[in-house]
């Protein structure tokens, strides 16, 4: 396991300087700040910042996309997360889906997909976890069976992000039975309409109310011969290395940002006590540690590289570093939060109590990193 220093380059910080110009002129004042990669739902912002360059950055051009490293997305990503920007719609579709067409996907899925990610127009979700399995995708039960022309889906995915307004998933199911001692062979992935004939979501709701996560049910659902990700019986190969790019983001370390930022802001030319001092510092400098482990990740995937094993390390001490943070800022503060009134800081605050506990389950939950971790390590 390897991280290694890796500082942005003046071109890379010209960008950041650009996404920020374009951030303040395009969030409205008095913008209220969304809390990570799932908060805000604008399919308008989408295409505005596809239209800048900023969707689909690392597809090449002739896919519709601007050819661009993991590292300048990394980039955009980052201030886009800081500043809580409506970004829920793509976001998925940006970060994982189109790299997995890009190196698993048929040409005519490439050309019919990609441009539409990069325009910020085609929305994914992620079709992996199930009532039974969570982390420990290997044991999936969903199945596919070998029809005529194609493969009859049934299963049911859960925790699938955003499945009651997106396009589609793609889903990780059986293709053939688990063998004793090789639960990862068998295992296939099919890209999946959301509004195909028996699909139906239902939405499992957080504890403020707000709508997220859905159980998707399928039940005998056709998938074409040509919608096929990758190669019949690679499922598990293609999901660990999709997963380098769903674990290893700015977005599994900067959801709470917002909140530590306006706890900042308020405090301005207050005079600050020792303890709440204490507090900021010890929280800045952990998330300035995993910022460069993240970035790190980045420069690997760019030089080629499958870096799983970190990236799981990032997934990890990230989710767990911004539960903290709500923790301490909490403590800090001294004060009941109720989101419908307060400060901006309080009611992000209590946006952040209720919804932080599901960081540490999406992308994989603490135990199951730490064994991808340990093992990397042996």
């Amino acid at each position: 396991m390897q991280f290694g220093a890796t500082p942005l380059t003046p071109a890379e910080e010209s960008l950041r300087a650009e996404v920020r110009g374009f951030l303040a002129a395009e969030l409205p004042a008095g913008h209220r700040p969304a809390l990570g990669f799932a908060g805000r739902y604008d399919p308008d912002f989408s295409r505005r910042l596809a239209a800048r360059g900023w969707v689909g950055m690392a597809i090449p051009p002739e896919y519709g996309g601007h050819g661009r490293s993991a590292v300048e997305r990394f980039v955009v990503a980052e201030e886009l997360l800081a500043a809580g920007a409506p970004i829920g719609a793509h976001f998925v579709a940006d970060r994982q889906t189109g790299p997995t067409l890009l190196h698993f996907g048929t040409e005519e899925q490439r050309r019919r997909f990609l441009p539409g990610i990069a325009a910020g127009e085609i929305y994914f979700s992620l079709g992996m976890s199930e009532p039974d399995s969570g982390s420990d995708l290997a044991s999936v039960r969903t199945r596919a069976t070998r029809v005529d022309g194609g493969w009859s889906v049934t299963g049911t995915k859960v925790w699938t992000s955003e499945a009651h307004r997106n396009h589609y998933f793609a889903v990780l199911c059986r293709t053939s039975p688990m063998e004793e001692g090789r639960k990862h062979a068998g295992l296939s992935q099919l890209i999946v309409d959301l509004r195909a004939d028996g699909v139906t979501v239902s939405p499992i709701p957080y504890l403020d109310g707000s709508h997220h996560f859905n159980e998707v049910a399928l039940e005998d659902v056709f998938v074409a011969d040509d919608m096929v990700l990758g190669e019949i019986g690679s499922g598990w190969q293609q999901v660990t290395s999709e997963l380098a790019y769903e674990r290893s983001g700015p977005d599994r370390w900067l959801s709470t940002f917002p909140v530590l930022r306006e706890f900042v802001r308020e405090g301005a030319g207050k005079a600050v006590a020792d303890d709440e001092a204490a507090v900021i510092g010890r929280l800045a400098a952990r998330a300035w540690a995993i910022r460069g482990l993240s970035l790190s990740v980045a420069r690997a995937l760019d030089a080629g590289q499958v870096p799983v094993v970190e990236a799981a390390l990032v997934k990890e001490v990230g989710t767990r570093f911004e539960q903290d943070l709500v923790e301490a800022l909490r403590g800090a503060a001294e004060t009941e939060v109720d989101q419908g009134t307060g400060t901006l800081f309080q009611q992000l605050l209590a946006e952040a109590v209720l919804t932080s506990p599901s960081y540490t389950l999406r992308g994989g939950t603490t135990e199951i990193l730490r064994s991808v971790a340990a093992k990397g390590l042996a």
